[in-house]
């Protein structure tokens, strides 16, 4: 049965209760919308926001996680791949227990949730981009409309919404994706890494772009020949990758793990964190590498340079292409700039794995310069980043949607 809607600021005959925030997501497979979606469910007021995650498909990966904090999970299909079945289940479950906010992640929740939400008279249906190719898998040129408020995870996102398409800009919220820095935390000294391993923690798809960093290494490791790379994901691509993996000259010195709830063990081994993305929006892995005091290697891509703040190497002195320009937004205050105090990490432009493969061997020879930006980089983490700031510019998202909300403005009185 579904709760009734909240009273944001009680009038004569209101009646507090928390508003009914559902997290429609495609799985709970391991990745970092899903994390990002786990943490925000759990940090949410639970006096204020009763919330739910529904799936449109199998993997539970991180259900245990989900479970501990008490989130009710519901899965709309036991079919392997989003069909029918899902979005029967889908139109259902609005009808039976309708959410006053219904926030679609990742591209296909994205869709049917907004269609569905709006025939079924959701108050607040919210639209999401978190990756660099959400806004075309989306298909928001179409569906952007139907979306009462988009949250992007980045400025870039924001901007292609706004400048791009038109979306008026009153309709768009940044807020930035949060890491636990307390969880997330530097290893002590004796737990320091030895061996010169370059970690890659990413979903094994066409955007985070394996062949250029498998490439990148290849380069890498004929010079440095203590290099090993650690490959930390699952995904649609992962049985091509592992062929690459089989031919690649330094197959040796490559090894491959499935995704985990817990990377922690991965960071504390690694030397230096690469991503080698064509496209982004805001990478959880790089909070989290940042968090854990890991320097950072990475292609410049979405909001990527203004977190990490640094220059694009090209193998010669100075910027170079593919740098994008601006500072992230602090959680919840756009326009305001990360901590200025100097890079965390080297920047290459994507698809260059010599540039990818220049950065990594500058962090693994250089002891000073990779200990000085991970330092940054916490730090920069525990100011700019936090998981409280992302929960709450959410929390004042949600209740500034719900009071504007034409539907129920008369249960929740006026703010």
């Amino acid at each position: 049965m579904a709760h009734p809607a909240t009273a944001i600021t009680p009038g004569p005959s209101a009646v507090k209760r928390p508003a009914r925030v559902v997290l429609l997501l495609q799985d709970l497979l391991f990745g970092g919308t899903q994390r990002q979606a786990l943490e925000l469910a759990g940090g949410l007021d639970p006096a204020r926001f009763a919330v739910e995650l529904w799936m449109l498909a199998p993997g539970a990966d991180f259900a245990p996680k989900a479970e501990a904090c008490g989130l009710p999970l519901v899965w709309l299909s036991q079919r392997p791949t989003v069909g029918l079945d899902a979005l029967r289940g889908l139109w259902r479950r609005l009808g039976q227990t309708p959410p006053d906010i219904l926030v679609p992640l990742t591209a296909v929740p994205n869709i049917w949730g907004r269609i569905f939400g709006r025939l079924k008279g959701v108050p607040v249906v919210l639209g999401t981009c978190r990756g660099g190719g959400a806004i075309a898998r989306q298909h928001e040129r179409l569906l952007r409309r139907l979306a009462h408020h988009h949250v992007c995870n980045s400025r870039p996102l924001g901007d292609t919404l706004t400048g791009g398409l038109g979306h008026p800009a009153s309709r768009v919220t940044v807020i930035a994706n949060g890491v636990d820095t307390d969880h997330f935390a530097p290893p002590p000294d004796d737990l320091r890494p030895v061996r010169d391993v370059i970690l890659c923690v990413a979903r094994m798809s066409e955007d985070k772009d394996h062949e250029t960093l498998l490439r990148a290494f290849e380069i890498a490791a004929r010079e440095h020949e203590r290099a090993e790379l650690w490959l930390v994901g699952d995904g649609p691509l992962a049985a091509g990758v592992a062929r690459l993996v089989a031919r690649h000259p330094f197959k040796g010195r490559i090894r491959a793990y499935p995704g985990g709830a817990d990377p922690r063990p991965f960071y504390q081994q690694a030397k230096v964190a690469v991503l080698s993305s064509r496209r982004e929006g805001l990478p959880n892995v790089i909070l989290e590498a940042m968090s854990m005091g890991v320097a950072v290697a990475a292609t410049a891509v979405g909001a990527i340079p203004g977190v990490v703040s640094g220059e694009v190497v090209t193998g010669r002195a100075g910027p170079g292409p593919g740098t994008e320009p601006g500072a992230p937004d602090v959680p919840g205050v756009p326009g305001m700039p990360a901590t200025d105090d100097g890079p965390c990490g080297l920047l290459a432009p994507p698809g260059d794995p010599e540039a990818l493969a220049r950065a990594m061997l500058t962090l693994l020879g250089d002891d000073a310069l990779r200990e000085r930006l991970g330092r940054t980089g916490r730090a920069r983490a525990v100011a700019d980043y936090s998981l409280g700031a992302m929960v709450a510019a959410h929390e004042a998202l949600f209740e500034r949607l719900l009071a504007a909300c034409p539907a129920r403005a008369g249960e929740r009185g006026s703010m």
